[in-house]
């Protein structure tokens, strides 16, 4: 296993990007019922944090054949640390009352392209 340190520099020394980012699986812990009752101040504390430049991307995930919604959710943060990152997702409303459970990763990107900066509930884009 090779430190997460010394993985973002060696990235970086093959001319990656190693933009370290913060994943979350957000996992329904409740009844339904519970996740609808909590999805206006979900997605309200969403917008903040995209406003704010936090969030990065959000949304729901489907199961594995790709037809059923699950209730489960990706999203994507800005943060200075894994600490910093805990601390945004432990006040999600959907975290805070216990309709839902979650995973915190690093994330290091390393590959791809982005042309256009879209803010998805307030509908801003910015070329690139």
């Amino acid at each position: 296993m090779v430190a997460w340190s010394e993985y973002k520099i060696m990235a970086r020394e093959r001319g990656a990007l190693a933009l370290e980012l913060f994943v979350v699986e957000s996992t329904p812990a409740k009844t339904a019922d519970d996740v609808k009752a909590s999805l206006p101040a979900h997605l309200a504390y969403q917008r903040e944090l995209e406003l704010s430049g936090i969030l990065v991307l959000a949304g729901p995930l489907s199961d594995s054949t790709g037809e059923n919604m699950v209730g489960s959710g990706l999203i994507i943060l800005r943060a200075a640390s894994m600490e910093e990152a805990s601390v945004v997702v432990e006040n999600d409303p959907m975290h805070l009352s216990g309709a839902r459970s979650y995973t915190l990763r690093k994330w290091l990107v390393n590959e791809g392209s982005l042309s256009i900066n879209i803010g998805l509930s307030t509908g801003k884009t910015v070329l690139a």
